[in-house]
């Protein structure tokens, strides 16, 4: 973990929040390389849960809610963790996370166990009062169940059929560390699939096999991912059944996703509160009934955490050690690099026209400083898949040079074909090996 978050600030792609003030414990910021990292993750999801299924549309519910909704959901009562807190020191640890450690420090005594509510508690309008208290939200669930009726009505989307949504959600735990595993802010990926009661526990299946082979597809390593199911006393006090896929981590196997069979509970507690009906009546069948809900839940900054360090290699490479980072091209930030050989002014030209022609297709990355050597080996550590170098040859062939970062091996190709050879090699076209001394043409018949 400790290497991790070194190339993170070393290559601009997480840094301490508020770092020059010391900084704001479980906060962090994401750099020019961490955003787009965290942007491929959340377009990824997106597009397979939204953009290639007409069964699924998506929403972006405020932040900031009626103070109805937590009461309706339980979690202005329930949503707590336990709390124990030194005498002396007054430093507060969750109770659960004290089990066979020698804490505190100060050898003081710790209170019993008490419920901390973890939402963070803040006030709308110009006057502090109790009807004037907003929480920050905790989960971005609740603003797709309270949007139920809105989406059915306007998509006329008929169960079964899911809302998705991703955005900020907010908790104050009480323990936080691991980097970016666990933070007071972060950004959910979340999906409410609405079924016919009885058909949930196919449609719950369904989804633990859709949710586990995405991250597979995008590269993960199926060694380091497994379905963790929950035991009865773990489950929810609505749900039916809850799996969570877990990520093998630096630290163990921890969660990354959780798939829940939650029920009917949320639409019959906003019903109910509300007043509002939100069940779903089927005109075909005349049947009216509560639909019952499947929710893949994952977090966005996990789900970064885990793509950084299943990517991350060390190779040998002659007398020193090549780091890289084995990014699925769907996922790595930089998808191309371009490479002048020199700064000279011609061969720069020819590098900048190149470089415009390749960026309005791919997110490219521009670099001339230091040696060549240097600047592929930069490169390797953001995880960019290709880099494509203008050499002097280029001003009298019009070809570039392709260099794959996986198996570093080179192709030439003429600059006409370059950003389509580039689309084949990043949907996953082998490379060809180019001959030592030689010259291997793609795009030319007989070159």
């Amino acid at each position: 973990m400790e290497k991790i978050v070194s190339l993170c600030k070393r290559r601009g792609f997480i840094f301490q929040s508020s770092e020059i003030y010391g900084g704001l414990s479980a906060c962090w910021d994401y750099g020019p390389i961490g955003v787009e990292l965290k942007r491929n993750v959340k377009e990824a999801w997106w597009r397979s849960m939204v953009k290639e299924r007409d069964d699924i549309v998506g929403i972006d519910a405020s932040i900031l809610m009626h103070r109805s909704v937590w009461k309706a959901s339980g979690h202005e009562e329930g949503f707590a963790d336990p709390l124990r807190e030194c005498k002396e020191c007054h430093q507060r640890w969750r109770a659960d996370h004290l089990e066979g450690e020698g804490c505190p420090d100060c050898g003081g005594e710790l209170t019993e166990p008490k419920m901390f509510n973890l939402m963070f508690k803040t006030f709308a309008g110009p006057i502090e009062g109790e009807n004037a208290i907003v929480y920050m939200r905790p989960e971005t669930a609740q603003g797709i169940f309270v949007n139920f009726a809105n989406v059915m009505e306007t998509t006329r989307k008929k169960p079964p059929f899911g809302i998705a949504q991703i955005g900020k959600a907010f908790r104050n735990e009480i323990t936080t560390g691991n980097f970016i595993f666990r933070c007071r802010e972060f950004e959910q990926m979340e999906m409410e699939f609405f079924v016919k009661p009885g058909t949930e526990d196919k449609w719950f299946e369904y989804w633990l096999d859709q949710r586990f082979n995405w991250y597979l597809n995008l590269g993960i390593k199926k060694e380091n991912l497994r379905l963790r199911e929950h035991a009865k006393e773990e489950l929810a006090h609505y749900a039916k059944a809850c799996s969570d896929v877990e990520y093998l981590f630096p630290i163990g196997w921890s969660e990354i996703e959780g798939i829940a069979s939650r029920g009917d509970f949320d639409l019959v507690q906003h019903s109910k509160h509300s007043g509002k009906d939100l069940s779903y009546f089927d005109t075909d069948t005349k049947e009216k009934y509560m639909p019952c809900v499947i929710e893949p839940s994952s977090g966005v900054d996990r789900n970064a955490l885990a793509f950084l360090i299943d990517a991350y290699d060390e190779e040998p490479d002659k007398d020193e050690i090549r780091t890289v980072l084995h990014f699925h091209p769907d996922i790595a930030p930089v998808k191309v690099a371009i490479l002048p050989l020199s700064r000279k002014e011609n061969l720069s030209r020819m590098s900048k026209d190149v470089y415009s022609t390749v960026r309005k297709n791919f997110n490219a990355q521009y670099d001339d400083t230091q040696s060549i050597g240097r600047r592929y080996r930069r490169q390797d550590e953001i995880g960019t898949p290709l880099s494509v170098t203008v050499d002097f040859e280029s001003l009298e062939d019009n070809a570039v040079t392709i260099r794959d970062r996986d198996t570093m091996k080179q192709i030439r190709v003429p600059v006409p074909v370059l950003v389509d050879t580039l689309n084949k090699k990043l949907a996953g076209e082998p490379m060809e090996v180019l001959p030592p001394g030689g010259k291997h043409w793609l795009g030319f018949e007989g070159k």
